[in-house]
Protein backbone atom coordinates (compact mmCIF):
# COMPACT_ATOMS: atom_id res chain seq x y z
CA UNK A 1 0.00 0.00 0.00
CA UNK A 2 1.59 3.62 -1.28
CA UNK A 3 -0.16 6.78 -0.13
CA UNK A 4 0.75 9.66 -2.54
CA UNK A 5 1.29 12.67 -0.15
CA UNK A 6 1.09 15.82 -2.02
CA UNK A 7 -0.91 15.54 -5.41
CA UNK A 8 -3.38 18.14 -7.31
CA UNK A 9 -6.17 15.87 -8.29
CA UNK A 10 -8.57 19.07 -9.58
CA UNK A 11 -6.04 20.14 -12.21
CA UNK A 12 -5.73 16.63 -13.86
CA UNK A 13 -7.31 16.13 -17.27
CA UNK A 14 -9.35 13.19 -16.02
CA UNK A 15 -8.97 12.99 -12.02
CA UNK A 16 -11.34 10.19 -11.51
CA UNK A 17 -9.90 7.91 -14.33
CA UNK A 18 -6.30 8.99 -12.58
CA UNK A 19 -7.31 7.94 -9.45
CA UNK A 20 -9.16 4.71 -10.56
CA UNK A 21 -5.72 3.65 -12.51
CA UNK A 22 -3.66 4.90 -8.99
CA UNK A 23 -5.99 2.09 -6.66
CA UNK A 24 -5.37 -0.38 -9.79
CA UNK A 25 -1.72 0.12 -9.11
CA UNK A 26 -1.56 -0.42 -5.31
CA UNK A 27 -2.00 3.17 -4.17
CA UNK A 28 -4.65 3.69 -1.58
CA UNK A 29 -4.65 7.29 -0.04
CA UNK A 30 -3.87 10.63 -1.64
CA UNK A 31 -3.32 14.17 -0.34
CA UNK A 32 -5.24 16.30 -2.36
CA UNK A 33 -3.42 20.34 -1.83
CA UNK A 34 -5.09 23.18 -1.59
CA UNK A 35 -3.49 26.53 -3.24
CA UNK A 36 -5.32 29.05 -3.22
CA UNK A 37 -8.90 30.63 -2.47
CA UNK A 38 -10.30 30.29 -6.20
CA UNK A 39 -9.91 26.82 -6.15
CA UNK A 40 -10.08 25.36 -3.14
CA UNK A 41 -13.74 24.02 -3.55
CA UNK A 42 -12.29 21.78 -6.15
CA UNK A 43 -9.89 20.49 -4.13
CA UNK A 44 -12.76 19.97 -1.21
CA UNK A 45 -15.03 18.15 -3.17
CA UNK A 46 -12.66 15.93 -4.26
CA UNK A 47 -11.91 14.96 -0.91
CA UNK A 48 -15.63 14.66 0.07
CA UNK A 49 -16.78 12.42 -2.78
CA UNK A 50 -13.58 9.74 -2.33
CA UNK A 51 -13.20 8.28 1.23
CA UNK A 52 -9.43 7.99 -0.09
CA UNK A 53 -8.92 11.55 -0.63
CA UNK A 54 -8.03 13.99 1.92
CA UNK A 55 -7.48 17.40 1.37
CA UNK A 56 -5.45 20.69 3.35
CA UNK A 57 -6.49 24.46 2.39
CA UNK A 58 -3.65 27.04 1.95
CA UNK A 59 -2.39 29.72 0.24
CA UNK A 60 0.98 28.81 -2.30
CA UNK A 61 3.75 31.50 -2.65
CA UNK A 62 2.97 32.20 -5.74
CA UNK A 63 -0.38 32.73 -4.90
CA UNK A 64 0.32 34.92 -1.97
CA UNK A 65 -2.25 37.34 -1.05
CA UNK A 66 -2.56 40.29 1.60
CA UNK A 67 -5.79 38.07 2.78
CA UNK A 68 -4.88 34.77 3.68
CA UNK A 69 -7.25 34.96 6.69
CA UNK A 70 -10.12 32.41 4.37
CA UNK A 71 -7.89 29.51 5.59
CA UNK A 72 -8.72 29.32 8.29
CA UNK A 73 -12.45 29.06 7.89
CA UNK A 74 -12.20 25.87 5.73
CA UNK A 75 -9.95 24.17 8.34
CA UNK A 76 -13.01 22.24 9.92
CA UNK A 77 -13.96 20.91 6.67
CA UNK A 78 -14.90 17.34 5.73
CA UNK A 79 -11.65 15.58 5.63
CA UNK A 80 -9.25 18.42 6.19
CA UNK A 81 -6.15 17.17 7.66
CA UNK A 82 -3.58 19.88 7.03
CA UNK A 83 -2.60 23.52 6.44
CA UNK A 84 -1.19 24.31 2.78
CA UNK A 85 0.39 24.40 0.79
CA UNK A 86 2.41 27.19 2.17
CA UNK A 87 5.99 28.34 1.90
CA UNK A 88 8.67 30.61 0.40
CA UNK A 89 10.14 30.40 -3.80
CA UNK A 90 11.98 33.31 -4.86
CA UNK A 91 13.31 31.24 -7.66
CA UNK A 92 11.26 33.65 -10.26
CA UNK A 93 10.93 36.65 -8.55
CA UNK A 94 12.24 38.15 -5.10
CA UNK A 95 11.19 41.68 -5.47
CA UNK A 96 10.69 43.27 -2.61
CA UNK A 97 7.04 43.15 -2.21
CA UNK A 98 7.12 39.59 -3.22
CA UNK A 99 9.63 38.58 -0.66
CA UNK A 100 7.40 40.89 1.99
CA UNK A 101 3.71 39.14 0.58
CA UNK A 102 5.35 35.60 1.01
CA UNK A 103 6.83 35.86 4.38
CA UNK A 104 3.67 37.04 5.58
CA UNK A 105 1.35 34.85 4.19
CA UNK A 106 3.71 32.04 4.92
CA UNK A 107 4.48 33.85 8.59
CA UNK A 108 0.57 33.71 9.55
CA UNK A 109 -0.26 30.39 7.96
CA UNK A 110 2.49 28.35 9.94
CA UNK A 111 1.21 29.98 13.02
CA UNK A 112 -2.10 29.24 12.15
CA UNK A 113 -0.80 25.66 12.08
CA UNK A 114 0.54 25.22 15.54
CA UNK A 115 -2.55 26.98 16.86
CA UNK A 116 -4.60 24.31 15.22
CA UNK A 117 -2.37 21.50 15.90
CA UNK A 118 -2.28 20.79 12.27
CA UNK A 119 0.98 19.90 9.97
CA UNK A 120 1.53 22.43 7.78
CA UNK A 121 2.26 21.71 3.81
CA UNK A 122 5.62 23.78 2.99
CA UNK A 123 6.89 24.62 -0.46
CA UNK A 124 10.62 26.06 -0.49
CA UNK A 125 12.63 27.00 -3.36
CA UNK A 126 15.65 29.63 -3.38
CA UNK A 127 14.82 30.70 -0.21
CA UNK A 128 16.41 28.43 2.36
CA UNK A 129 17.86 31.32 5.20
CA UNK A 130 14.29 32.59 5.03
CA UNK A 131 12.49 29.43 5.39
CA UNK A 132 14.71 27.98 8.03
CA UNK A 133 13.81 31.28 10.33
CA UNK A 134 10.33 30.92 9.53
CA UNK A 135 10.33 26.88 10.84
CA UNK A 136 12.74 28.23 14.26
CA UNK A 137 10.31 31.42 14.78
CA UNK A 138 7.07 29.05 14.89
CA UNK A 139 8.92 25.71 16.61
CA UNK A 140 5.82 24.72 17.98
CA UNK A 141 4.79 23.63 14.43
CA UNK A 142 5.54 20.59 12.55
CA UNK A 143 4.61 19.49 9.06
CA UNK A 144 6.53 17.99 5.90
CA UNK A 145 9.06 19.72 3.14
CA UNK A 146 7.65 18.52 0.04
CA UNK A 147 9.14 17.81 -2.94
CA UNK A 148 12.44 18.64 -1.57
CA UNK A 149 14.91 19.65 -3.78
CA UNK A 150 17.23 22.00 -1.31
CA UNK A 151 20.74 21.66 0.79
CA UNK A 152 20.71 18.80 3.24
CA UNK A 153 21.60 21.89 5.77
CA UNK A 154 18.21 22.80 6.18
CA UNK A 155 16.45 19.18 5.71
CA UNK A 156 18.69 18.88 8.81
CA UNK A 157 17.34 21.54 10.33
CA UNK A 158 13.71 20.74 9.17
CA UNK A 159 14.16 17.35 10.92
CA UNK A 160 15.53 18.72 14.03
CA UNK A 161 12.24 20.50 14.52
CA UNK A 162 10.18 17.77 14.03
CA UNK A 163 9.27 17.94 10.05
CA UNK A 164 9.14 15.47 7.72
CA UNK A 165 10.84 15.26 4.35
CA UNK A 166 8.94 14.31 0.69
CA UNK A 167 10.37 13.35 -2.04
CA UNK A 168 9.13 13.23 -5.59
CA UNK A 169 9.80 12.11 -9.27
CA UNK A 170 12.91 14.84 -9.08
CA UNK A 171 14.82 11.67 -7.16
CA UNK A 172 14.58 9.51 -10.42
CA UNK A 173 15.88 12.44 -12.82
CA UNK A 174 19.45 12.95 -14.24
CA UNK A 175 19.95 16.19 -12.65
CA UNK A 176 18.55 14.78 -9.27
CA UNK A 177 21.37 13.86 -7.52
CA UNK A 178 21.11 16.62 -5.03
CA UNK A 179 17.91 14.80 -3.64
CA UNK A 180 19.23 11.62 -4.04
CA UNK A 181 22.11 12.60 -1.82
CA UNK A 182 19.17 14.23 0.90
CA UNK A 183 17.15 11.12 0.54
CA UNK A 184 19.88 9.09 1.71
CA UNK A 185 20.56 10.62 4.70
CA UNK A 186 16.48 11.25 5.54
CA UNK A 187 16.15 8.81 8.91
CA UNK A 188 13.35 5.88 7.40
CA UNK A 189 10.74 7.62 10.24
CA UNK A 190 10.29 10.53 8.27
CA UNK A 191 10.09 10.11 4.89
CA UNK A 192 7.15 10.75 2.61
CA UNK A 193 6.97 10.31 -1.30
CA UNK A 194 4.58 11.95 -3.68
CA UNK A 195 3.99 12.74 -6.91
CA UNK A 196 3.22 16.67 -7.02
CA UNK A 197 0.92 15.76 -9.92
CA UNK A 198 -0.13 16.87 -12.37
CA UNK A 199 3.53 17.95 -12.24
CA UNK A 200 7.11 16.34 -12.23
CA UNK A 201 6.57 13.06 -13.87
CA UNK A 202 9.47 10.55 -13.01
CA UNK A 203 11.18 8.47 -15.03
CA UNK A 204 9.68 6.96 -17.12
CA UNK A 205 7.33 9.20 -17.89
CA UNK A 206 9.04 12.07 -17.80
CA UNK A 207 7.67 14.70 -20.03
CA UNK A 208 4.19 13.32 -19.65
CA UNK A 209 1.21 14.47 -17.22
CA UNK A 210 1.88 13.40 -13.91
CA UNK A 211 -0.55 10.96 -12.10
CA UNK A 212 -0.97 9.69 -8.75
CA UNK A 213 -0.77 5.77 -10.03
CA UNK A 214 3.34 7.34 -11.24
CA UNK A 215 4.26 7.51 -7.10
CA UNK A 216 5.30 4.04 -7.33
CA UNK A 217 8.00 4.72 -10.19
CA UNK A 218 9.42 7.09 -7.14
CA UNK A 219 8.71 4.52 -4.31
CA UNK A 220 10.81 1.98 -6.69
CA UNK A 221 13.70 4.15 -7.10
CA UNK A 222 13.69 4.98 -3.57
CA UNK A 223 14.11 1.33 -2.52
CA UNK A 224 16.80 0.60 -4.87
CA UNK A 225 18.52 3.83 -3.91
CA UNK A 226 17.81 3.25 -0.21
CA UNK A 227 18.70 -0.49 -0.79
CA UNK A 228 15.25 -1.43 0.82
CA UNK A 229 12.76 -3.73 -0.34
CA UNK A 230 10.04 -2.17 -2.19
CA UNK A 231 6.76 -3.37 0.41
CA UNK A 232 9.19 -2.58 3.24
CA UNK A 233 9.67 1.42 2.38
CA UNK A 234 5.68 1.14 1.34
CA UNK A 235 4.83 0.18 4.62
CA UNK A 236 7.03 2.52 6.44
CA UNK A 237 6.34 6.25 4.22
CA UNK A 238 2.51 5.26 4.35
CA UNK A 239 3.09 4.47 8.41
CA UNK A 240 5.32 7.61 8.17
CA UNK A 241 2.23 9.64 6.41
CA UNK A 242 -0.73 8.84 9.22
CA UNK A 243 1.70 9.31 12.05
CA UNK A 244 1.75 13.21 10.76
CA UNK A 245 -1.35 13.47 9.38
CA UNK A 246 -3.03 11.76 12.13
CA UNK A 247 -6.71 13.18 10.93
CA UNK A 248 -6.50 10.95 8.28
CA UNK A 249 -5.39 8.23 10.32
CA UNK A 250 -9.18 8.87 12.10
CA UNK A 251 -11.03 9.08 8.81
CA UNK A 252 -9.53 6.00 7.34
Amino acid sequence: MLVDSHCHLNYLDEPDEALRAARGGGVRGFLCIGVDRTSIDSVLALATRNDDVWASVGEHPEAASDDPEWVGAHLDAHRVVAVGEMGLDFFRDDADEVRRRQLDCFDYQLGLAAERGLPAVIHTRAAEAETRDMLVRHAGATGVLHCFTESWELAKKALDLGYYISISGIVTFKNGANVREVAAKVPKDRLLVETDSPWLAPVPHRGKQNQPAFVVHTARFLAELLDREPKQLERQTTENFFRLFSRARDQS
